[in-house]
């Protein structure tokens, strides 16, 4: 099976066959990525064919230096922010001190019941401006500062918008899972 140096080579030359075995090799994993940023399959779809016309474009740009998955990753969350930032409007929060913390965690933390799937549907249900946020700070791991310059709100509404994704999970969580069910009703 080729390395993906050559494979990258390949699909500079433009061998179908090279562009199909990339496709092939990271499709799912980078449909995951698609999972957690869309609203549903379809849109899932829709921004992994996007994401891999842009890579392909793109691959020329590719220098060998850190991990070609996490370069496609990059390309496919920019595809998915993109996406979103056409659909979706987003409102500012300028005073983060109004939003009300969560109610109080849940008294066990037994989720035992609770798998990866059941998570990222759970995930897939936020609005989609909490759903965009939580994903690229608990996910992909960027400071507010960074998410408010990519999808362009301030920090205020950045943190604000985590806070309540956090909320709404815990209590979906909670609510799944039959933990602390005075979470849901308090």
């Amino acid at each position: 099976m080729p390395d993906i140096v050559n494979i990258i080579k390949g699909c500079l030359a433009g061998s179908r066959r090279d562009q199909e075995l990339l496709y092939r090799r990271h499709a799912a994993k980078l449909y995951a990525v698609c999972l957690q940023y869309s609203g549903n399959d379809d849109e899932a779809r829709d921004i992994l064919q996007e994401g891999f016309i842009k890579i392909f474009e793109n691959l020329i740009h590719y220098k060998n230096e850190g991990s070609f998955e996490g370069w496609m990753r990059r390309i496919v969350v920019n595809t998915a922010l993109e996406k979103y930032r056409s659909k979706h409007n987003l409102y500012r929060v300028d005073d983060i001190d109004s939003i009300p913390e969560p109610d109080a965690a849940p008294e066990t933390d037994d989720y035992s019941g609770l798998e990866a799937g059941d998570l990222l549907m759970i995930i897939r249900d936020l609005p989609p401006k909490y759903r965009m946020v939580f994903n690229l700070y608990a996910i992909e791991g960027y400071s507010h500062k960074e998410i408010s310059q990519m999808i362009n709100i301030s920090e205020g509404t950045s943190k604000s918008n985590l806070s309540r994704a956090r909320m709404i999970l815990q209590k979906k969580v909670s609510f799944y899972t039959g933990v602390n069910k005075k979470v849901i009703s308090g």
